[in-house]
């Protein structure tokens, strides 16, 4: 079996990995994931570039979750010639096809201002859909004779997956990204025990969140600081399970009467869908279900407000402070959450929380690094609002719970090596260090169109 990195290499996103493998059933390609890469100029070129491989030579794409880095560039794959079986979880394929449509809308406006063609077209969804296969949780499921593959829960996002590609002599697992285990709604990452390789990401490989009751205890006092203030609150969040998390939180404090309730906006329409597919999931966790069988809207409360329409969004300013704004993205790089942090960053009376990773050049990355200055749609604005920031909320593992994931694997004695891919350079070397001097692990960061015979 040879593994080639094409994407997640040098960079948090962008994940796409080719599959060779030859055995007495003949030779297959596939792939694992196919993410667009985000975040700079440079970003754009790689997704606009053609395949360093041929689409129609792959019989599968397999799909770990369904977050755009790991997803974006399947409808450019299908018009590149594509025609295998895309496959995932069920849950996969219907938050993909959610957030693929808002993809291609905010990448045909971009493209006409730019003027340029958008890199696939409405029809290229359509096909990859038509294409995509679901499987759910433990499950075989044969690629051919020789391979099957069996996904096992991440943790990370609804339907988020681990695949396991399975053949007589090895074992390699892809873990997509990892969740930040335990989830307030999701079950928690599986463990991985009898592999043989792990290609693994590495988020925050070089650093540790802060304590869950630490993260609540400070979205809690950023509230009631919103509330004594009579401030503005925006929180930069993704439309995928980061606003299904936060307002469940949100839920519990004005519930409990712990927070006086105020208004608060979850400005877009993508949150508002996604929102309805965990309603329905049967894959969170049971004491979420259980809740939601009792009656209790986890997702809802009294002066909770989904603004869809664009004049319902443009209303939200005359909505005198305290009020709490969510609204994607969560690293400010297009969406609405721009013309908010527009209205507000020059505001010495608006908050600005940052409760997610923020990728390298993007806009929430400059705010979290204090900038002074900061440019939204070509002005030059001052920073003037309070920016925090609160790490606990990331859906990603941290450095000491990856290392403890792949301790875990090892305990097998099967472990021959790791391959730590999907984190920033410093991030995902960290790591590299710690798997080799902490478990005397074989590990490995591999660099962009790097070839491994496993």
């Amino acid at each position: 079996m040879k593994i080639t990195f094409y994407g997640g290499t040098g960079s948090v996103t962008g994940a796409n990995f080719l599959v060779e493998h030859s055995g007495e059933a003949g030779d297959i390609k596939f792939a694992v994931d196919c993410g667009m890469m985000q975040g700079s100029k440079i970003a754009d070129s790689f997704n606009r570039d053609p395949f360093l491989y041929n689409p129609a030579d792959l019989s599968f794409l397999l799909v770990t979750h369904a977050h755009i880095d790991h997803i974006g560039r399947i409808p450019k794959l299908v018009k590149d010639g594509f025609a295998g079986k895309i496959v995932s979880t069920p849950e996969t394929k219907e938050i993909a096809a959610v957030l693929l449509e808002d993809a291609f809308s905010i990448m045909e406006s971009d493209s006409r201002k730019d003027g340029v063609l958008p890199i696939y077209e409405k029809k290229d969804i359509e096909k990859a859909l038509s294409l995509w296969q679901t499987i759910p949780y433990h499950t075989d499921f044969s690629l051919n004779n020789d391979l099957k593959i069996y996904l096992k829960d991440s943790g990370h996002i609804l339907g988020s997956s681990m695949i396991e590609i399975i053949s007589k002599e090895e074992r390699v697992v892809f873990t997509g990204d990892l969740g930040n285990s335990p989830s307030l709604l999701l079950n928690d990452t599986e463990d991985i025990t009898d592999a043989n390789y792990i290609v693994m990401e590495s988020v925050y490989g070089d650093r540790n969140h802060e304590p869950k009751e630490e993260r609540r205890e400070k979205l809690k006092q950023v509230i009631l600081d919103t509330i004594k203030e009579k401030r503005t609150l925006i929180i930069p969040a993704f439309s995928l399970e980061r606003t299904q998390t936060i307002l469940y939180e949100m839920n519990d404090f004005f519930e409990s009467g712990v927070i006086p309730e105020i208004p608060v906006f979850v400005d877009s329409p993508l949150a508002s869908k996604i929102t309805k597919i965990y309603e329905k999931s049967n894959n969170l966790k049971q004491s979420v279900k259980d809740e939601i069988k009792a009656g209790d809207d986890v997702f809802k409360f009294p002066k909770l407000r989904f603004t869809v329409l664009a004049n319902e969004s443009e209303k939200i300013s005359m909505t005198r402070a305290p009020k709490i704004i969510i609204a994607g993205s969560g690293m400010s790089t297009g969406g609405r959450v721009i013309h908010h942090e527009k209205d507000n960053v020059g505001n010495p009376n608006a908050t600005i929380l940052l409760v997610g990773y923020q990728s390298v050049g993007t806009l929430g990355r400059k705010l979290q690094d204090g900038l002074k200055e900061v440019q939204i749609y070509g002005q030059i604005m001052p920073v003037k609002a309070r920016i925090d920031t609160i790490t606990g909320y990331s859906s990603h593992k941290d450095s000491d719970h990856l290392t403890a994931f792949v301790e875990k694997a090892n305990e097998s004695g099967k472990l021959k090596k790791v391959f730590v891919v999907m984190g920033e350079p410093k991030s995902s070397l960290f790591l590299v260090q710690r798997l080799r001097d902490e478990l005397n692990v074989k590990a490995e960061n591999p660099e962009y169109k790097s070839e491994y015979t496993v």
